[in-house]
């Protein structure tokens, strides 16, 4: 037979971990949180003199001239990020390039946003 703590110990059940595990009650908070972490990554625009932007340009023509890939990395918004493909036309208009990322997809760069030109071929 049990005696009555046995039975008590028993009947109580535990949750383990579960009960020391952060509950985020409120959807706003995570997403609080989330951006937060998300603003620490956030850097500076590098400074880029004469010198390196005239350097882009002619990388950028010589990319045109012999149809080589290029791989720019653009900056946006405190993140910089790369894209592959073909110099399609330069727009001197609106200052942008058109890059032909696959064969009739195309993605417009603004020029000022440009902080790395690296001709691929």
């Amino acid at each position: 037979m049990y005696n009555i703590i046995e039975v008590i110990i028993m009947a109580i059940r535990d949750r383990g971990k579960i009960k020391w595990a952060a509950a985020y009650l409120q959807p706003e908070q995570a997403k609080m949180q989330r951006d937060f972490w998300l603003d620490t990554e956030r850097r500076r625009k590098s400074i880029i003199d004469e010198h390196e932007r005239e350097e882009f340009d002619l990388r950028i023509i010589y990319s045109m001239e012999y149809n080589h890939s290029v791989k720019l990395k653009v900056w946006d918004d405190g993140f910089t990020y790369d894209i592959n493909g073909r110099v399609h036309y330069v727009d001197p208009i609106t200052h942008e390039l058109r890059i032909e990322v696959k064969p009739g997809e195309f993605e417009r760069v603004v020029f000022d946003s440009v902080v790395g030109v690296k001709v691929m071929d």
